[in-house]
């Protein structure tokens, strides 16, 4: 993966080359292996490549034959291989082995129909000077990110935001809608980001600019079926398929040039991964995290697994000190406010695969989705069951099923039920199976300025992620829905950002997800329900393929939630009295986003040792992150001037056209 960036000028002229390195520069954190550069009258390109496939000639920007195209490309194509074939025999010149030209030249024929023929994980541009048309596109799934702005006449974009904050005359500023959504759903919604005027290209989008007009179009987008339209099959059938396709979505994603590892948590998607993996690497290296807290903790079933499969298996530390002390960079990588503290381990983890020379890692997102496996779904499951009954016992005693640890003192198992007893009354609502865990997430708000209060009055998240729901939605069973919405916002978003592309994208490590290999996706949708959860055993279908391929301890274990410890990660940071003083009122009142008296009693609270709730737990995550981005952001200006870069790739095309013309 890499770095990439630009600028499109509506007007002949306008590219700035201190402007277009300023910008790349800011990523060099994404690609520290090479750099290039391109330019001419309307566009710059500027790329931060880290080298995993065609080390000696894979540099970018990369041209066609008569170099009347240009791309720069962040991700992998996992099926360049076939695709390079096929335009071979049809007459296509290549002058590197790269997946980056391939993407090329597809484009060359095919336009943006390429997309479809792309299986992989990606953002890229591509210039047609010809056309004066500049076209860009992000993967289905959203894996990789990208943005964009308009400043005056130009059309900016970048990996990562502070791309685009490098460039001269982009102020930062809080967008208070984004900001007040992700105090809802932990995220802003898809399109928006916590900056003003600055937008995220969508996944599954690609946006074309040309005579100063942009066009954002959708290519690709979560399958979902109603039960009528699911596939009538039997787990067999369905088992087979599943199997067939992962295993060739792990193959393909181990291509790379330099050695592959995975991520191995102890729980089973992670333990299907590296079993899949091992088969086809006998050396394979594992890596994972291990926690103080033994209710954190997995070291003991990641101990099994690498001893069940010989792999060479790392662990580290993540420390409570550790992780309050590594908070406020991984919310730089992260650009938004976190209202978790689970992607500072993994940014740790990405470090010690970095430090081990390994540069790409195979993980496990997107299985508890795509099969049915976290705990909402079930939860959504009981509570329509339940709503039919809301005073049956039995069916509010399904909750122990799930949260069978929460009933062992009947004062507990009572507040736990009156919790999971509300909004019942809402079970035909469109967004029911989420709809409890956002009001509670809402309670945040409650720490919020009278100002910002204010100022967002008129703002309603719910009703606008409702507005954008698919015209069938209502269609789908209960299970279904439930998967859309932790797909659609929470898993694209949060996961595979926060914790994905920025954790590992902090040491120049790639993350590759097989499980989220489109085809996969596409074919899990038309899987009937039943065979995703039965009964209220989740990802029925997986754990089948998989009886007799591992542990049974491993097979068979409870979901164990992935999280990291906030309040004494806080309070044993090396560095407390600088958490301290982003909790001064006075600090607090300067920004104007919360209440400083109420955060006031709230750290008073926390440095007493007073016992903290899950709510207040949440919103000191989130406060210390929202004035963490106000002083590393908003307050903080980018240097403008021409950075120390060198440029293996080094093409600027104005002065050779200004003096053709």
């Amino acid at each position: 993966m890499s770095g990439i960036a630009g600028i499109h000028s509506a007007e002949s002229g306008g590219i700035s080359r201190c402007a277009l390195s300023g910008m790349i520069a800011a990523l060099r954190h994404r690609g520290p292996d090479d750099f290039g550069i391109y330019m001419d009258e309307r566009v710059g390109l500027a790329h931060a490549r880290l080298s995993i496939v065609d080390l000696p000639s894979g540099g970018q920007p990369i041209a066609n034959e008569d170099q009347t195209m240009w791309i720069v490309f962040n991700g992998e194509i996992f099926n360049y291989v076939e695709i390079r074939e096929n335009l071979v025999r049809r007459g296509h010149v290549f002058s590197t082995h790269s997946d980056t030209e391939v993407i090329l030249h597809l484009y060359e024929e095919k336009g943006a129909e390429c997309l479809r023929e792309l299986n992989g994980q990606f953002a890229f541009a591509i210039w047609d000077s010809l056309r004066k048309e500049l076209f860009i596109a992000r993967d289905r799934v959203g894996i990789l990110p990208l943005f964009y702005s308009l400043h005056r006449q130009d059309l900016i974009f970048a990996s990562e935001i502070k791309g685009l904050l490098a460039y001269p005359g982009v102020n930062p500023a809080w967008n208070n809608k984004a900001l007040d959504q992700i105090f809802t759903f932990w995220t802003p919604l898809p399109g928006q980001t916590v900056f003003e005027n600055i937008r995220e290209l969508k996944p599954g989008h690609y946006l074309v600019a040309k005579n100063g007009n942009i066009r954002e179009i959708r290519y690709w987008n979560l399958p979902f079926f109603p039960r009528d339209e699911q596939m009538h099959c039997d787990p067999q059938e369905a088992s087979e398929e599943a199997m067939r396709l992962l295993e060739h979505a792990v193959r393909i994603r181990m291509r790379a040039d330099v050695e592959v590892g995975c991520y191995l948590s102890g729980g089973l998607d992670s333990s299907i991964l590296a079993t899949l993996s091992r088969n086809r690497h006998p050396k394979l290296h594992t890596f994972g995290v291990g926690f103080e807290h033994k209710d954190f903790d997995e070291t003991d079933y990641q101990i099994q697994m690498a001893l069940h499969l010989g792999t060479k298996h790392h662990r580290i530390a993540a420390t409570e000190a550790a992780i309050g002390e590594n908070f406020p960079k991984i919310v730089w990588h992260a650009e938004m406010p976190l209202l978790r503290m689970g992607a500072v381990p993994l940014y740790m983890l990405s470090g010690s695969v970095r430090d081990r020379g390994v540069k790409v890692v195979l993980t496990g997102e997107g299985a508890e989705e795509v099969f049915g496996g976290y705990k909402v779904f079930r939860e959504a499951l009981i509570r329509k069951y339940w709503a039919k009954r809301p005073d049956s016992a039995m069916r509010a005693g399904l909750i122990h099923t799930l949260y069978g640890y929460g009933f062992r003192d009947p004062r507990q198992a009572a507040t736990m039920t009156s919790f999971f007893r509300q909004g019942l009354g809402d079970s035909e609502d469109p967004l029911f199976s989420h709809l409890l865990r956002w009001r509670n997430t809402q309670k945040i708000r409650g720490f919020f300025s009278n100002g910002f209060t204010e100022a967002t009055r008129g703002e309603n998240g719910i009703e606008e992620l409702r507005a954008t729901l698919p015209d069938r939605f209502a269609k789908l069973d209960t299970f279904t829905k439930a998967q859309y919405l932790e797909m659609n916002l929470f898993m694209r978003n949060y996961r595979l950002s926060s914790q994905g592309d920025r954790a590992a994208m902090a040491n120049s490590v790639e993350l590759r997800m097989p499980f989220l290999d489109h085809r996969l996706i596409e074919f899990m949708a038309k899987v009937p329900s039943r065979w995703k959860i039965l009964g209220l055993e989740d990802k029925f279908l997986l754990r089948r393929i998989f009886r007799g391929s591992l542990p049974e301890k491993i097979l068979h274990r409870p979901k164990h939630p992935y999280r990291a410890p906030i309040s004494t990660s806080l309070k044993a940071c090396a560095r407390l009295d600088a958490i301290d003083g982003l909790l001064d009122r006075k600090a607090i009142d300067s920004v104007g986003i919360f209440d400083g008296a109420k955060i006031e009693m709230l750290r008073t609270k926390l440095f007493a040792g007073d016992a903290i709730s899950e709510i207040e737990n949440m919103a000191l995550a989130g406060i210390i992150s929202t004035m963490v981005i106000d002083s590393q952001f908003m307050r903080s200006a980018y240097s403008r001037s021409a950075p120390s870069l060198k440029f293996s790739i080094d093409v600027d095309r104005r002065l050779s056209e200004s003096m053709a013309a």
